[in-house]
C-alpha cells in the first residue's frame, strides 16, 4: 500500500475500538476514534477517511442514522458496519442507508481485513475509472475546439 488508508472507526465500547486500531495499524492503516454519532460526524467533517467502521448501537445516535449523515458529508467514504446485534432488520437497513458491507461482533480479524482491502480496492478502481473518463472527455472537447472552423 503506497498511500495508507485513513479509517475511522466508530464505537462506544474503547476495547473494541483499540483493538480494531492495533490490528488495522499494524497492516499499515492510518486509524482515528470516535465514541459517539456527534464525535464521527465531527472528525469526518474535520477529516477524510477512505473508510469507516461504524457500530450499529452509539450513545447518542443508531449507527443507520450516522451512515445517512456520513454519505452527506463525505459521499465517497466505505462504510462498514459492525455490529453485535445480529438481526436481518438491521442488515436490511444499514445496507438500505448506504453501508458498503455487515459485519457480526466478535467480528473474525481476517475477514475484517480482507473486507477493508476488497472495499478500499473497489475504491482505488473506480478513482481510477473517474480519472480516466474524465481525461478522455477533456482530450475529447479539446480536440473539438481545436478543430473548429
Amino acid at each position: 500500500m503506497t498511500e495508507k488508508a485513513r479509517i475511522l472507526l466508530v464505537d462506544d465500547d474503547k476495547t473494541i475500538t483499540t483493538s480494531l486500531s492495533v490490528l488495522l495499524q499494524s497492516e499499515g492503516y492510518q486509524t482515528d476514534v470516535a465514541h459517539t454519532g456527534k464525535e464521527a460526524i465531527k472528525k469526518s467533517n474535520e477529516n477524510m477517511y477512505n473508510l469507516a467502521i461504524l457500530d450499529i448501537k452509539l450513545p447518542d445516535i443508531e449507527g443507520t442514522s450516522l451512515i445517512t449523515s456520513l454519505r452527506e458529508n463525505s459521499p465517497k467514504t466505505i462504510k462498514i458496519m459492525l455490529t453485535g446485534y445480529p438481526m436481518l432488520d438491521n442488515a436490511i437497513t444499514s445496507l438500505n442507508k448506504g453501508a458498503d458491507a455487515f459485519l457480526i461482533k466478535p467480528v473474525d480479524p481476517e475477514k475484517l481485513l480482507t473486507t477493508i482491502k476488497n472495499k478500499i480496492e473497489e475504491q482505488k478502481a473506480s478513482e481510477i475509472a473517474t480519472e480516466d473518463s474524465i481525461a478522455k472527455f477533456i482530450k475529447t472537447r479539446t480536440e473539438k475546439l481545436l478543430n473548429k472552423p
